[in-house]
């Protein structure tokens, strides 16, 4: 949108002012093709003058959200991480309170007037996205988009949850391999058992526990497009007298498990619903049986009240990709366990696992982009792509974490593990 030849000027000075003086370590181009600073390596492209205005009217980050996933911002010649590697990492702050006001003030005032710089997309936000927990619908907003577009970037047996990486330069493929061992080692599963996975995706995890193990398999998910790819996988691999799949609120289930597994569908639950969750888990777990929890996590601050104020990303992220989403911190999810029957025996840090999964997705997305347009759309392609390297840039910062919890229910006497943790190493 042309916003007049003035304002164009006075928007392309006051970007000019802001790159030379924060020297940010990769060039910008300007919708008049102007280039500003290194002359190689990536290139952060604004094709809108009208950003600026925008930008000054709602600085805010969903308004960097808007304006990647409408376009009037991009990458040429790398990747989002390659600009988040050569961002300035100290002193911003400093080199703020020291930019030249004056060469600023001259143009703020008229800018702040002007119209222009992407399109809202809040088409794109889940319904009643700031609920606590997520239902069906929200659900099907995350995962019912396309089968195939998710098969573009996950690894050949469509995990799409943290991997297990025995060695960082292993690819997506070994890392989820070893992650559903690593959960099945933990769960001591024993031919015959049977283990529920609660939120099963498309059968991963339900499948290499029979396959490899042995058990009888029962899931539960309210992804209609994920159940129909999980029976079919299901069926391929000659499992169907061992793998039963229902599209079904885990509220819902009777019966007792030998084992359960949850896999990253914990964080769709909402604060709110985490006491009638774990009643649940502890009345469909058999007595002697193990419970693994497998989900991302906040880093508690010093006070509740501070953790519970939703940074900007996170409620990006909310309004975006996982409608009705919260996660808690560790204690919280030990301090749950406890409060409601079970007996915590382990606790381990994945946070790096994810950090390096994500960026392998992330990657993995970029890489077949076309295609992903193509499938998707692109605003929903390059929402995906923002929201996996934004994850990846997340876990590798610290600001989000991820823990599996190794837990029984409380009884007297044994547990029933054994007494040291060799086993899994092995």
């Amino acid at each position: 949108m042309v916003i007049g030849m003035k304002s164009e000027e006075r928007a392309a000075r006051i970007v000019r002012t802001v790159v030379e003086e924060l020297q940010p370590g990769f060039a910008v181009r300007l919708w008049n093709g102007e280039r500003i600073g290194p002359a190689d390596g990536p290139v952060l492209v604004i094709n809108d003058s009208g950003i600026v205005g925008r930008i000054l009217r709602r600085p805010v980050f969903i308004t960097f959200v808007e304006l990647w996933v409408s376009k009037a911002i991009d990458v040429e010649n790398g990747s989002l991480f390659d600009i988040a590697e050569r961002s300035p990492r100290s002193k911003v702050k400093a080199k703020l309170r020291q930019m030249p006001r004056w060469k600023l003030l001259r143009d703020l005032p008229a800018l702040f007037l002007s119209r222009g710089g992407g399109s809202s997309v809040d088409s794109l936000a889940g319904r009643n996205p700031y609920v606590s927990g997520s239902n069906k619908e929200a659900i099907t907003h995350h995962y019912d988009i396309s089968n195939a577009f998710y098969r573009l970037f996950l690894d050949e047996r469509m995990v799409y949850s943290c991997g297990y990486f025995k060695d960082f330069g292993n690819g997506i493929d070994q890392a989820q391999f070893d992650k559903l061992d690593h959960i099945c080692r933990k769960l001591r599963l024993k031919a015959g058992e049977t283990l529920l996975d609660i939120g099963c995706g498309w059968g991963a995890m339900l499948i290499h526990a029979a396959k490899h193990y042995g058990v009888i398999g029962h899931g539960v998910s309210l992804s209609e497009a994920q159940t129909a790819l999980a029976r079919e996988r299901i069926r391929a691999e000659g499992l169907e007298d061992r793998i039963t799949i229902e599209v079904k609120p885990y509220s819902e289930l009777t019966g007792k498990f030998d084992k359960i597994s949850s896999i990253g569908m914990f964080e769709h639950l909402g604060l709110a619903n985490h006491e009638a969750y774990f009643l649940a888990v502890g009345k469909l777990l058999k007595p002697g049986g193990i419970y693994l929890h497998h989900a991302i996590t906040r880093r508690m601050k010093r006070d509740r009240r501070a953790w519970r104020r939703k940074a900007p990303a996170y409620k990006a992220l909310i309004k975006y990709i996982f409608p009705g989403g919260e996660v808690d911190h560790i204690g919280m999810t030990l301090e749950n366990l406890e409060a409601y029957g079970f007996e915590v025996h382990d606790v381990e840090d994945l946070r790096e696992h994810y950090a390096r999964t994500c960026r392998l997705w992330a990657e993995r997305l970029h890489a077949c982009f076309d295609e992903a347009i193509a499938e998707v759309g692109e605003a929903k392609a390059r929402l995906w792509l923002l929201y996996l390297t934004g994850c990846s840039l997340g876990f590798d910062g610290g600001s989000v974490l991820i823990y599996q919890t190794v837990a029984t229910r409380r009884a007297r006497g044994r547990s029933g593990l054994p007494p040291t943790r060799a086993d899994l190493y092995r």
